[in-house]
């Protein structure tokens, strides 16, 4: 008998949300060795964020997850007194999806990953970008453009794969709906773990859960309140 066939790898960036938390699902589903990657902002929700994390991982935890691999990318000198630092002023729950963009969020949170996963000859990594994301650096052309530079700079192929883009927050909790999303964290003001039910991730998280029919057992310090704007939750 020949050696056995080793399952593809693939990289995954987990936020600690939902949609992350879903995709990292379906990939060990298929049959792929994942490497999930958390990258250390000095946002103000890092710390629950990163617990979070180590919950879902432990509950998920298979022959084909990988350890969690941590990278830094402190912003607090780019970003300065941006409320994703400062935690002050943090987008309420009536705001629209456009309040809580960060500059440049997604290429300095794949740099780090993306050469990772070249030096150890990963050739993809995965991204849980949904369909509704109305960001620059969400979309096709940026994707693309990046995994050219990326090709240019160090010789190697990295293929940012989305798996999720062109899917609704709706049809990600569907397939979903049996993990322990209550284990994840989508929360721009968390307090002890809890969501704060104020911030605009909360509403969305929440409001996501209602319009799919999918019972939301998220522990929040109050009720988010619903309004009608797009979701783009993490």
């Amino acid at each position: 008998m020949g050696p056995t066939p080793q399952p593809p790898s693939t990289g995954l960036l987990l936020s600690g949300g939902i949609d992350s938390a879903v995709l990292l699902d379906q990939l060990l589903k298929r049959g792929w060795q994942v490497v999930p990657f958390y990258i250390e902002t000095g946002c103000g929700w890092q710390e629950c964020e990163q617990s979070a994390i180590d919950r879902f991982l432990d509950r998920m935890a298979q022959p084909g997850l990988s350890p969690l691999v941590v990278l830094k990318m402190p912003l607090a000198d780019l970003y300065g007194k941006h409320w994703s630092i400062t935690g002050a002023r943090v987008p309420g729950d009536a705001t629209p999806d456009e309040a809580v963009y960060l500059p440049g969020r997604n290429p300095l949170l794949l740099i780090k990953p993306a050469l990772w996963c070249a030096e150890h000859d990963i050739e993809q990594l995965a991204l849980a970008t949904l369909v509704a994301n109305p960001f620059l650096d969400a979309t096709a052309n940026f994707f693309t453009s990046f995994e050219d530079m990326l090709r240019e700079a160090v010789g190697a192929s990295v293929q940012i794969s989305r798996p999720f883009e062109r899917l609704t927050k709706q049809q990600v909790l569907e397939l979903g709906r049996d993990l322990p999303l209550e284990l994840t964290l989508s929360c721009l003001s968390p307090a002890r773990g809890i969501h704060c039910g104020r911030c605009n991730k909360c509403a969305e998280r929440y409001r996501a859960f209602t319009e799919a029919g999918i019972e939301d057992r998220t522990t929040y310090a109050i009720r988010p309140q619903l309004a009608s704007h797009s979701s783009t939750l993490r």
